[in-house]
């Protein structure tokens, strides 16, 4: 290869280095045999720092390469760091807990690190076909870990079903992807904006293709009425995979909706944006009330997490500048907290058995009152109390709404926030005012213990000095609207 056509690569670094990592970690893996499984999720840590480092070097500029496929911008290396450390994070999470359930195989942290290079090559997409890789990349690795206790038929069946509708999803992405080709003419982004940009190409069967698009993204970050299949993955998958699940796919995905709808289609904002508002609506309602009888914190843990993203496609619906910062800011904070939650959630074990109901959390303030705090924090947060980070988190996407003039979706956010901060609260009160419950078995992972400090500390803290994060999301929104 000429040496002139190397720089051309240098964008795609920190992809073309987890790759690679994940190969090299499969041979070590396969040669030392079991017992490497430590080993190999150790390095899969340390992979995934060196490529956080790399898209800081080579991935914040702007960049449009590998024939106009691949992008490198602000706005993806942001949340390309966001899914590089919630993984890196869920790798860590899993080490105990596969140790005791038994599960502790090489092929976990493998199938982590090549799904996190699919998700890094979602965010960087930009084409209708590079999409299309990055997707399948990253959902054929997590098919294979939610189901990764092959020994558990909640396990098994939750990647039974998560493939299945998963499949049916990438279908009609794939479907609306060839639709919009076939009416415009083009797969990348950049001739499909310059396209729209001139008034052409614009049809009844290319807005069909744009919804067919919308189907299978909504899907991916888990939105209404498209979320199915999240409560029962996340109730039947190892908990580790849940919290996975819930921070470095669902940032990505959301970082995809968001490239794929400014991006390409940003110019017919008047024709899609009705549909992300109703998207939204319904994610944050069911998200809200659905929660609210559950008894599984996993599945209360699924519920808000559509909440959750009922809110960050506020800030989409909005279209504008204001609108992505308060996504991207809404992601980070996000992603700490849930990281939090299900660290906590992963310290219930009693007598060596995982317990998942919240009656089991009874009267935790007086057994285990630092993990009870922990657990309090995230919940308070979640709920959107101030002054922690997730009143912060919310404050920047309804105010976004209400800039933008879309105060009855502002309205709704609100309303819907109140009422999810029920089953937030309720979780509170069950750990500090019931009677107490058999205590979890001691002591708490020292890993997982170092992660829940360190997410409670900033959760808490975070109001002190919001400004860097503040201002890193609204560099990287900017990002988005140039060039």
């Amino acid at each position: 290869m000429p040496v002139a056509a190397l720089p051309s690569f240098l964008p795609a670094l920190p992809e073309i280095f987890l790759g690679t990592s994940a190969l090299a970690l499969l041979m070590l893996g396969v040669f030392r045999g079991e017992r490497s499984a430590t080993l190999v999720s150790w390095l899969s840590v340390a992979a995934i720092v060196i490529a956080i480092v790399l898209v800081l070097k080579f991935g914040v500029a702007r960049q449009v390469a590998l024939n106009g496929m691949f992008i490198t911008d602000g706005f993806g290396a942001f949340m390309k760091i966001i899914s590089l450390v919630g993984s890196a994070l869920s790798i860590l999470l899993a080490l105990d807990y596969n140790q005791r359930q038994g599960i502790a195989r090489f092929e976990f942290p493998v199938l982590i690190v090549l799904a996190t290079a699919g998700m890094m090559m979602m965010i960087s997409a930009y084409d209708l076909i590079s999409l299309y890789v990055g997707l399948e990349l990253q959902s054929l690795a997590l098919y294979v870990v939610a189901s990764f206790d092959r020994d558990s038929v909640r396990s098994t069946e939750a990647g039974l079903k998560y493939f299945v509708l998963g499949a049916l999803a990438s279908g009609m992405l794939l479907f609306g992807a060839s639709m919009v080709y076939g009416f415009a003419g083009a797969t990348g982004f950049e001739a499909l904006q310059h396209a729209f940009q001139s008034g052409g190409a614009r049809s009844i069967g290319l807005l069909f293709g744009i919804v067919f698009i919308v189907v299978g993204l909504a899907f991916k970050v888990s939105a209404v009425p498209f979320h199915m299949w999240t409560p029962d993955v996340y109730e039947g998958a190892p908990t580790p995979v849940t919290a996975f699940f819930s921070v470095a796919p669902k940032t990505a995905a959301v970082a995809l909706f968001v490239r794929v709808m400014v991006d390409p289609f940003g110019h017919l904002f008047g024709d899609w944006w009705q549909v992300i508002w109703a998207i939204s609506v319904a994610s944050m309602v069911l998200g809200a009330l659905a929660a609210i009888n559950q008894q599984n914190i996993k599945r209360l843990m699924a519920y808000s997490s559509i909440a959750n993203v009922g809110y960050a496609l506020i800030g989409l619906a909005t279209g504008g500048d204001a609108g992505v910062r308060g996504i991207l800011f809404y992601m980070a904070i996000y992603a700490l907290m849930t990281i939090g939650a299900f660290g906590c959630i992963l310290c219930m074990r009693r007598q060596g058995r995982m317990v998942e109901d919240i009656p089991d959390l009874s009267g935790l303030a007086r057994t285990q009152p630092g993990l009870a705090l922990a657990m309090g924090i995230f919940m308070f947060s979640l709920a959107g109390i101030p002054p922690l980070a997730g009143f912060l988190a919310k404050f920047y996407i309804f105010l976004a709404a209400i800039d933008a003039g879309f105060y009855g979706l502002a309205v709704i956010g609100v309303l819907a926030s109140v009422v999810g901060a029920y089953y937030y609260v309720r979780i509170v009160k069950v750990m500090y005012f019931d009677e107490p419950a058999p205590a979890f078995d001691r002591p708490v992972n020292p890993v997982v213990g170092t992660v829940l400090a360190i997410a409670a500390v900033l959760v808490l803290l975070f109001f002190v000095y919001p400004a860097p994060l503040a201002d890193s999301a609204a560099a990287a929104a900017a990002t988005l609207f140039t060039g």
